[in-house]
């Protein structure tokens, strides 16, 4: 199945990498997150990638132009550098679609703006450029493919410290409870579609907004509640988990090792 990945926006919460570089180009490691969902995707067999670029796509594209597989592979080098022997190969197999979908376009716009690129396919993924997660995601196809629903995405606890609050019509707070904890969910990506997403999007519509408010009115539409890992990079602080993540070698995200 192709993947579409929206990695256009300007990812203005990361500021002390966005000002310099796409949110998709920040690095875990030695590769930025994109390299390590894209992996993630190619172990379960999907490896045709469909890139929604905007904000600074041009660096996406060279980093992909000048790609070094030596940076997370070992090799040899002999005859003073001039012969290098991969012990492993990352990208070889991948094909990906490079396209811009707009500087300020939002999700939607971006999707319909690639629909053209997804001919011939009844079902594809779909996913945002910031997120990880070892969601085990060719079981839950075979699932949605016995169903008639149009789309689903992974429902996750959110991993931030921020408290969920409710108050009665005087503003006396009735509750108050930090949101890892709370009963609340959010979605996280992870799209599996069919091609008939696009009749339920009109010209102008963030993709999970009005057109996944239609499919919920025609029953069209499933949140898979997960709780293994998911994790996104939306701050600084969010970052800073991954390298430390990264660093200790608890890389849940790294199904394919």
């Amino acid at each position: 199945m192709k993947v579409v990945i929206f990695c256009g926006g300007y990812g203005t919460r990361l500021r002390e990498y966005s000002e310099t570089i796409p949110k998709p180009l920040v690095n875990i490691g030695e590769r930025p997150i994109i390299w390590h969902l894209m992996k993630y995707y190619a172990h379960f067999g999907h490896k045709d990638f469909i890139l929604c670029l905007g904000y600074r796509g041009d660096l996406i594209k060279e980093y992909f132009l000048k790609y070094d597989e030596c940076a997370s592979n070992d090799f040899v080098l002999s005859e003073s550098g001039r012969k290098i022997e991969l012990f492993n190969h990352d990208i070889s197999d991948w094909r990906i679609t490079f396209v811009d979908t707009g500087l300020k376009s939002n999700i939607g716009q971006r999707l319909k703006a690639v629909e053209k690129h997804l001919d011939g396919e009844e079902v594809f993924l779909a996913n945002y450029s910031d997120g990880l997660s070892d969601y085990p995601i060719d079981s839950h196809i075979d699932h949605f493919l016995t169903t008639d629903a149009v789309a689903n995405f992974i429902a996750v606890r959110p991993s931030q410290s921020f408290h969920a609050v409710t108050a009665d019509e005087n503003s006396r707070v009735t509750s108050i409870e930090n949101v890892s904890s709370s009963q609340i969910w959010i979605n996280g990506g992870f799209f599996i579609l069919r091609r008939e997403i696009f009749s339920y999007m009109h010209p102008g519509d963030e993709l999970v907004e009005a057109p996944f408010q239609r499919l919920i009115k025609d029953r069209k539409l499933l949140g898979t509640k997960y709780q293994g890992f998911w994790a996104s990079m939306d701050t600084f602080k969010d970052k800073k988990q991954f390298d430390d993540w990264h660093e200790s070698g608890q890389r849940p995200w790294q199904v394919w090792k």
